[in-house]
């Protein structure tokens, strides 16, 4: 809003300084912090003379940031405070830290993981971590019979967010409270693929195939597969990697076979 002369100030309660009666002088200048103060009007202020609140207009008037008594004082006198109200029909704006939780009609929870929304709702921020989240290898090379599907050693985590692998069972169960979507990667790599084979990858949820990926090696050469797939995933659901090859005496890579999956943000 604007203002047609001085604009007023709200809720700015102050005490003047400390001032000195002059014998026979009436008029003195208001400061706070040996700063002059101008009040809004004698009515926004509490002015106490010889212990005797003194009456706003009549016991004394103001004129910018001086106060004038209505008759001159003496060298007994004592002026023991003058205080300026500010405004005292707003509020004004309140001091820092001074509004509790308590004094806002916000509903929710209020704590380090949440907001206060325009709607006076505490509300988790959008977004959020991929948990539970895993990725796992195999600690040495593994051999299997060809043309046989085989489960792979998964039995080194990388990180288990949620400890849901199982480094003995070569597998990941879905944590308690862990149910939703989720997206899973599995890379088989076949040491020393002969030219022309085959070499397959399987994620298997509770036993039964998910996704199937299959690679012929164009040459003599590591040989490499990998399958990613999104599923929707429940607690207690148990998941593993198998692999097979028509390799005459198949060896899988553990140096470059992994497994990992994470939980997708909603």
């Amino acid at each position: 809003m604007s203002y047609i002369g001085r604009e007023p100030t709200v809720g700015n309660f102050q005490v003047c300084d400390a001032i000195s009666v002059v014998n026979n002088q009436a008029a003195y200048t208001m400061q706070v912090s040996s700063v002059n103060v101008i009040p809004e009007t004698s009515n926004h202020m509490l002015v106490s003379l010889n212990g005797i609140l003194q009456a706003p207009g009549s016991s004394f008037t103001v004129a910018g940031s001086t106060i004038t008594f209505a008759s001159a004082l003496v060298t007994n006198d004592v002026i023991n405070f003058i205080q300026i109200l500010g405004s005292v029909l707003d509020l004004g704006v309140p001091s820092d830290d001074t509004v509790s939780i308590a004094k806002l009609t916000a509903t929710g929870t209020k704590n380090s993981t949440t907001f206060l929304r325009g709607d006076n709702t505490f509300a988790t921020p959008a977004g959020g971590v991929n948990t539970p989240t895993w990725s796992a290898t195999m600690g040495s090379n593994q051999s299997i019979s060809a043309n046989t599907t085989t489960k792979l050693n998964f039995n080194t985590e990388q990180w288990d967010v949620g400890t849901g692998f199982n480094t003995s069972n070569y597998n990941y169960t879905v944590p308690s409270g862990g149910a939703g979507k989720y997206v899973m990667t599995a890379t088989v790599t076949l040491h020393n693929a002969a030219s022309g084979n085959r070499v397959s990858c399987n994620i298997y949820k509770g036993g039964s195939a998910l996704a199937l990926k299959n690679e012929y090696s164009s040459q003599t050469q590591d040989s490499q597969s990998t399958v990613s797939f999104s599923a929707i995933l429940s607690a207690g659901d148990v998941l593993d990697v198998r692999a097979s090859t028509d390799q005459g005496s198949p060896q899988f890579d553990a140096a470059n076979s992994f497994f990992s999956g994470f939980k997708i943000i909603e």
